[in-house]
């Protein structure tokens, strides 16, 4: 079964920087979509970053031009580059995946991940 390992966060300052891996072990990630996910306190959890296993991407509205998602198959990990970090970035944040072909619309919907890894909390704070 697929497993899925979080590292990388921890506490920024705004403006400042951190990258968030997610690594997988099991399976190789080479035919699943990937994607990151946060939860902040008392908020539901959002779509961040998906990246498809033919490297389509999305980005939430709220980390367009900030955040990165990118893939290195051969490591089996999914990186998340986050640069001009917000407060509002706080959030609990966890990598998911799924074994299909999603189309671009679908990408980051939560509903159709299957695994889930446990989470690394960031905070951002001034």
């Amino acid at each position: 079964q697929l497993q899925l390992v979080e590292s990388g966060g921890g506490l920024a300052q705004p403006g400042g920087s951190l990258r968030l891996s997610c690594t997988a072990s099991g399976w190789s990630l080479d035919y699943y979509a990937i994607g990151w996910f946060r939860q902040a306190p008392g908020k539901e959890r959002e779509g961040v970053s998906c990246i498809s296993s033919s490297d389509d991407t999305y980005y939430g509205d709220s980390v367009k031009g900030r955040f990165t998602i990118s893939r290195d198959n051969g490591k089996n990990t999914v990186y998340l580059q986050m640069n001009s970090l917000k407060p509002e970035d706080t959030a609990v944040y966890y990598c998911a995946a799924v074994n299909r072909g999603l189309l671009l619309f679908q990408l980051c919907a939560e509903e159709l991940y299957e695994y889930w890894g446990q989470g690394t909390q960031v905070t951002v704070f001034s």
